[in-house]
């Protein structure tokens, strides 16, 4: 199957995903847990074994905040960065796909690229560049932190830009968990 014909039924595995989460007779704070815990890791693995625009997983994404934000009963202006920001003060156990989804890639072709079969050294195309006395798994942590990092500064960035939200540095810093 082309990976064209496979993008359609990703998105539609998401979709349904979400109805039967939605329809289940769970409390909403487990639909969410259910979503976080069972469907995002099984959309990422299908998001790593395929070639996916990041516009795509976008558009999976604005889906699932659909639903979060409804099980969680909070406002449609919420946005990502209260969510799925790990450098808030609250912060939410919950992941982004898209951010997950680009570091998974991150973390595959470094991972060819450091492996001790000649043949897929040379055939991994070069997407980040080398740092000299970095190598294997500390080298792809600085990566995927990176990758992080940028997200992150993504999300609080456009909470600075709302009127309301960009007043969260006053808040109390907290961690919460299932």
């Amino acid at each position: 199957m082309k990976d064209t014909r496979r993008v359609v039924k990703i998105v539609q595995f998401a979709s349904e995903g979400l109805l039967v989460i939605n329809k289940c007779g769970l409390q909403s704070k487990f639909k969410v847990w259910c979503l976080q815990s069972m469907l995002i890791p099984k959309l990422l693995w299908l998001l790593l074994v395929y070639d996916i625009f990041c516009s795509t997983v976008e558009s999976i994404e604005a889906k699932i905040h659909k639903y979060t934000r409804k099980w969680l009963r909070v406002s449609p202006e919420l946005r990502d960065m209260a969510m799925y920001c790990r450098n808030a003060k609250l912060k939410l156990p919950m992941k982004s796909i898209l951010e997950e989804y680009k570091c998974g890639k991150v973390r595959l072709v470094t991972m060819l690229e450091d492996s001790d079969d000649s043949v897929v050294k040379t055939v991994q195309p070069f997407i980040v560049k080398r740092w000299s006395k970095t190598e294997g798994k500390e080298k792809r942590d600085m990566i995927i932190n990176e990758v992080r990092q940028r997200e992150d500064f993504k999300r609080v960035q456009k909470a600075v830009q709302q009127r309301q939200q960009g007043h969260w540095d006053s808040a109390i810093q907290r961690s919460l968990t299932w």
